[in-house]
């Protein structure tokens, strides 16, 4: 039986921030659009929901079809953006995720209607397509808020790392200087952080420690009521 309704229905779609972390600071995945409208211009990656899948599926396939990313990608719901222009075609509402993935861990690739895939600097990126630089900015705000209170950090780094690689991690993302003395006191306090035994390779300075996250142990800290801040 079919069904009809009193109000027009407008079409739902999701876009991703894509967050990534190299020797130069806070990175985004950007796709350069080859369909109208804005054909030519850089963008978020998204699409259309199909009726058949839930919104978060949505998001992680529209991430791989259009960058190549694996699905099995940090992926947060962020907000949703439903400004009745915001879309030239036609009435649109898109439900904004964030994703945190490690730059050594994939390569992009485009694909669909996406003419190129490539990672930009924060702060060397170009305009955005649609309302897409306000979904960036919102959220920037999100995983500068979250991250000092949640390990998200962790999502950026390689399996080990040093204890200045997981500062210049936060400096980023936080944009501002830690004091070092008391960054790493904060956080070997917390007893989230394993010795691997091993030193970074291939450097002129002396090498340091590897560590890695015990994300296991976290979890069963928070079980029991433990609060990351930072």
């Amino acid at each position: 039986m079919s069904t009809s309704y009193e109000f027009p229905r407008p079409a739902l779609a999701v876009d991703c921030v894509v967050f990534g972390l190299d020797e130069t600071g806070l990175q985004v995945l950007l796709v350069q659009r080859d369909l109208a409208p804005f054909k030519g211009r850089w963008a978020l990656p998204g699409g259309f929901v199909r009726v058949t899948e839930s919104i978060e599926d949505a998001a992680r396939r529209e991430l791989e079809e259009e960058t190549g990313l694996a699905a099995k990608v940090f992926l947060e719901q962020l907000y949703s953006f439903g400004e009745p222009e915001r879309d030239p075609r036609e009435r649109v509402v898109s439900v904004a995720y964030y994703a945190l993935v490690k730059l050594s861990d994939h390569r992009v690739r485009a694909a669909t209607d996406a003419r190129a895939a490539a990672w930009f600097s924060l702060a060397d990126k170009p305009p955005l397509a649609f309302d897409h630089d306000l979904i960036l900015k919102t959220a920037k705000a999100r995983l500068q808020g979250k991250v000092r209170y949640q390990p998200l950090g962790f999502e950026l780094l390689p399996p080990r790392f040093t204890l200045s690689q997981l500062q210049s991690l936060y400096e980023a993302i936080l944009e501002k200087p830690l004091d070092k003395r008391n960054f790493r006191k904060k956080i070997l306090s917390m007893d989230l952080l394993e010795e691997t035994g091993e030193l970074e390779e291939g450097v002129s300075h002396r090498a340091a420690r590897l560590y890695r996250f015990e994300k296991k142990r976290y979890q069963a800290l928070e079980k029991a009521g433990f609060n990351f801040e930072l």
